[in-house]
């Protein structure tokens, strides 16, 4: 039996780092439908195993553990931040790189760019992979067999390796993007032992330059792991409903060819859409009203709970097919976005001299210390303690049992501890938290701007994500925006 898919509900997900929100359509016997919302923390594993599931079983009306069949849903459709805050927090896989002999440090030293040139201590990105194999094997440019790979000697390290605990494999050797016999070869071995993820670079990002291409399939066998573990457990609650996931580029993917590469930027990249489409509406409707037309120039400023995305948008979307996020270099389609580990949930150090904001995140479990699930100090500990989040206005959706609101009890006393280290006012130590995360944020905007020639004063910043809005002024003001 068909059903059709107008008389079926659709959903929408973004899963964050902190939180997860998703958006039912339900259809109506009339022939209309009704928009519903429901918010909820990403992870809370003594309530649910997933917050999408979760939410969409939540609006459906059904209980705990009740299936969720195709009769119901026609499709899901979610954009989700695990890569990103994966990358940023660097939890993915360990990685190991498997490469011709010689060239093992070559992803290491890359392209020897400097692009800070007067600092006097370079600190260089940590390495995704945590051990390079170095293959006995060579072909030439022109495809001239120079050293046939040494099967007995790869399978041996890579035994070892594996003993070691290693799961996932970047396979990367010299002109192999186009010569593959080697890398296949190496594939069936790694295969034979048991590695879980196996990235190969013909197959990941089969074009020339070692570097780019190697940083690439390391990347994807570094977050790959990840990503699978978190689809299949969607999957499972929904056996048979059709599942699409948000890439980097912007458009979507069926669950079985969502991959780690594509997968960097998914929750931005919706952030994205949504931010250039509302304001198209909101300069349709200005122009409707008799404001004058100067066209669509917005920076978008998405601030969640681990991570602050921010675009440039004036009219059309803005490519890159190489780029680098969190340090880490990669050629794959996707948005212009960059990203800084600043968000609600960055937690707050001070070291005996300074303040430090991020890069670690509280993420949901155990959160902000007003989250009551005794996690650290974080931004939005400091804007509950500033009175500019009132628990009184959250979901009530923390604490042991999920029915609790924001605690300022909680932060006032994590705050209290700063108060006798700094010797300063809780409010001014929490104000001084504040400015950081402000001016990292400011400075991530420059990126996307200023150091591109767009002047972001006759910009509009337009502010989504759970953070955004206690923020956005404030970053304006730091760079002389007047709308935002």
């Amino acid at each position: 039996m068909t059903h059709d898919k107008s008389q079926r509900w659709q959903f929408w997900v973004d899963r964050g780092g902190t939180f997860t929100d998703v958006i039912g359509r339900r259809p109506e016997p009339d022939g209309s439908f009704t928009l519903l919302t429901h918010k909820l923390l990403s992870d809370n594993p003594e309530h649910y195993a997933d917050a999408a599931v979760a939410g969409i079983r939540h609006l459906l009306g059904l209980k705990p553990g009740e299936p969720v069949t195709p009769q119901q849903l026609a499709c899901v459709k979610m954009g989700t931040t695990e890569a990103t805050n994966a990358l940023l927090e660097r939890k993915g896989g360990p990685t190991l790189l498997v490469t011709t002999r010689g060239f093992r440090d070559a992803l290491r030293i890359a392209y020897q760019n400097r692009p800070r040139i007067f600092d006097r201590h370079i600190q260089l990105p940590e390495l995704l992979y945590s051990a390079v194999v170095e293959a006995h094997e060579r072909v030439g440019a022109h495809g001239k067999l120079l050293q046939p790979l040494d099967e007995s000697l790869l399978q041996s390290a890579l035994v070892q390796q594996y003993r070691q605990g290693l799961r996932s494999v970047a396979i990367v050797f010299l002109h192999g993007y186009r010569y593959t016999a080697h890398e296949q070869a190496a594939k069936r071995l790694a295969q034979a032992v048991g590695y879980t993820q196996i990235s190969t670079s013909h197959e990941t990002s089969p074009l020339m330059k070692l570097v780019s291409r190697g940083d690439t399939t390391v990347v994807d066998a570094y977050l790959s792991p990840i990503l699978r573990r978190y689809v299949a457990q969607v999957a499972a609650e929904m056996p048979g409903v059709p599942l699409f996931f948000m890439q980097s580029s912007g458009g979507l993917a069926g669950a079985g060819q969502f991959a780690g590469k594509d997968a960097i930027l998914s929750g931005p990249a919706g952030g994205i859409v949504g931010m250039a489409r509302t304001a198209q509406l909101a300069l349709t409707e200005a122009g409707q009203a008799g404001a004058p037309d100067h066209g669509v120039r917005v920076i978008g400023f998405d601030m969640g709970g681990t991570s602050t995305d921010v675009s440039h948008f004036a009219g059309e979307f803005e490519r890159e097919f190489e780029t680098q996020v969190a340090g880490v270099r990669m050629r794959a389609p996707m948005m212009s976005i960059h990203t800084v580990a600043s968000g609600g949930g960055s937690i707050l150090a001070f070291d005996g001299a300074r303040f430090r904001v991020g890069p670690q995140s509280a993420g949901a479990n155990p959160g902000p210390a007003s989250y009551r699930r005794g996690g650290p100090l974080t931004v939005t500990d400091a804007n509950v303690m500033l009175g500019k989040l009132v628990p009184a206005y959250f979901p009530k959706v923390f604490g042991p049992q999920a029915n609790k609101a924001l605690s300022f009890e909680a932060a006032e006393a994590g705050f209290a501890t700063l108060v006798e280290q700094t010797g300063q006012p809780a409010e001014q130590v929490a104000e001084g938290f504040i400015r950081i995360a402000v001016q990292q944020m400011a400075n991530a905007i420059k990126k996307v701007s200023v150091a591109r020639g767009y002047d972001v004063t006759g910009s509009t910043l337009q502010c989504c994500g759970g953070a955004g809005g206690q923020h956005a002024c404030l970053g304006a003001d730091a760079l002389g925006m007047k709308r935002s």
